[in-house]
């Protein structure tokens, strides 16, 4: 009997449904279910049975405080499923130190965040056809993105550490050839993880690189851009336009000129949100689970 960590949410929507797929494929849970209280935190005995944890999406931001509490109170703890990609937080850091594993769902959020890239691109121009959008980061997020826009008609730069093709692209770059390529981009969207490579990395100069005009999509952390740099070339209108629906500081500031900007589409960092969503996120940590019972590896298992 395997004791899972699970949030209020998680067990009152999906749990029987879960425990009975679980059941189906010979594995036995307990739930642990946090509060359904922000305020409140789990009981120390039941919080130290924990062997794996699932951080599901409704955890983020309003339970984040009570389920971590939970977990550091887990000494048996061995795994721990997120339900996004971005593991770039400290605390996932925290979890790595002390041995316990983690894997997070890269790809199943790909197609609500890449058409809702794209939407937010046809809302703020009407036609693309023609037109060259430089991906950044090419993972599976920026693939769809890629592959809807030359659906549209667009040319597609992906840029990436790997330059090997990619059939959604008609051209792979790597990173340093990031102006280069920003110089012959009329769009540039931005699917990257945030790292030490990444963090700042569309900074005054690359924006000053990009065509007077061109325009930029933002779905993956806030903190690629610099946001100072970023305010000020929309409004000397040397960038056209911008969607953005991750921020520096999250959520955006009620100060912030970026809600005001007539050219700049705002979306509060949930550009993955989709009724099949969850139900995608569920299927692969249940896959995993089976997979962790059986000894095998893990999918997207995050080690460092």
């Amino acid at each position: 009997m395997t004791a899972l960590l699970v949030s209020h949410r998680f067990r009152t929507l999906y749990g029987d449904a879960f425990l009975a797929d679980a059941t189906a494929r010979g594995i036995a849970l307990e739930y642990l279910v946090l509060p359904d209280d922000p305020e409140a935190r789990l009981a120390d005995e039941l919080a130290a049975r924990a062997e794996v944890a699932y951080f599901s999406s409704d955890v983020f931001p309003k339970f984040g405080k009570p389920f971590f509490s939970a977990t550091r109170k887990a000494a048996d703890l061995k795994w721990l499923h997120v339900f996004n990609a971005g593991v770039d937080h400290p605390v996932f850091a925290s979890i790595l130190e002390r041995g316990v594993r983690l894997t997070n769902s890269s790809g199943t959020a790909s197609t609500p965040i890449a058409q809702t890239a794209i939407a937010g691109m046809l809302h703020l121009t009407r036609d693309v056809a023609g037109r060259t959008l430089l991906v950044y980061g090419f993972g599976k997020i920026g693939a769809e993105i890629a592959r809807l826009a030359r659906l549209l008609g667009m040319r597609v730069i992906g840029m990436r550490r790997n330059r090997e093709a990619h059939a959604a692209a008609d051209e792979m770059h790597t990173p340093d050839q990031l102006h280069a390529m920003l110089a012959r981009s009329d769009w540039l969207a931005l699917a990257c993880p945030l790292t030490k490579e990444t963090r700042g990395v569309i900074d005054a100069a690359a924006l000053a690189a990009m065509p007077p005009g061109a325009r930029l999509l933002n779905i993956s952390r806030g903190e690629v851009i610099d946001e100072a740099a970023l305010i000020d070339a929309l409004n000397r209108r040397h960038l056209g336009g911008a969607y953005l629906d991750v921020f520096a500081r999250e959520p955006l500031p009620a100060e912030s000129p970026l809600w005001d900007m007539p050219n700049v589409l705002v979306t509060a960092h949930d550009a993955s949100t989709s009724d099949a969503y969850d139900p995608r996120i569920n299927a692969l940590f249940l896959d995993n689970l089976a997979r962790w019972q059986r000894h095998e590896p893990l999918l997207n298992e995050v080690t460092q």
